[in-house]
């Protein structure tokens, strides 16, 4: 069998209509992202949706709340889903933080982490999926990092790749585990 994952990145902050790179500092969602997590919610209700992941992250963790809060799916908080800890630079300005992100692959950000390393962190994540949700959908809630780890370990997508290419946001991703 497999496990169906469907990935959103949190709603819209006011660090993003401020052009920060929030990395591990909280962030809060704007009246934008409010908006955006409940058509979050619509979206996916009735879609058969076994439990919801969420990065611990207060922007990540409001998402779910405003899509999922009134419903009877698990809401389940995991720190592995993360973005990359930009160290010293979280709270920078995003052109600076991510001016050169392939420089980052393996070389920790000052007083951080690696895209490599929060990619192996979300690897974890992934590994542990198939203990209890084998066969099941399941959404993950989180950020860059997240969803170059599923682009990563199961498109086979090579890190130096994901570096250079744009974002490209969109209404959920789908991907498959196993």
């Amino acid at each position: 069998m497999a496990i169906e994952i469907v990935f959103e990145t949190h709603a819209w902050s006011t660090d993003n209509e401020l052009g920060i790179a929030t990395g591990w500092l909280p962030g809060a969602l704007s009246e934008r992202g409010r908006a955006l997590a409940a058509e979050l919610g619509e979206r996916w209700r009735g879609t058969g949706l076994a439990a919801v992941f969420s990065s611990d992250l207060r922007r990540a963790v409001q998402t779910a709340e405003i899509a999922f809060g009134d419903t009877d799916l698990p809401l389940l908080l995991d720190w592995r889903l993360r973005e990359c800890d930009y160290g010293r630079l979280n709270g920078a300005p995003a052109g600076t933080v991510h001016a050169d992100r392939s420089a980052r692959l393996s070389e920790p950000f000052p007083g951080g982490e690696s895209w490599q390393q929060a990619i192996d962190r979300v690897g974890t994540f992934l590994r542990d999926l198939p203990s209890r949700w084998d066969g099941q959908r399941i959404l993950l809630i989180g950020h860059v990092a997240t969803r170059w780890a599923l682009d990563h370990f199961l498109d086979g997508r090579p890190l130096v790749e994901l570096a250079a290419a744009d974002f490209g946001w969109q209404e959920g991703w789908t991907y498959r585990l196993g």
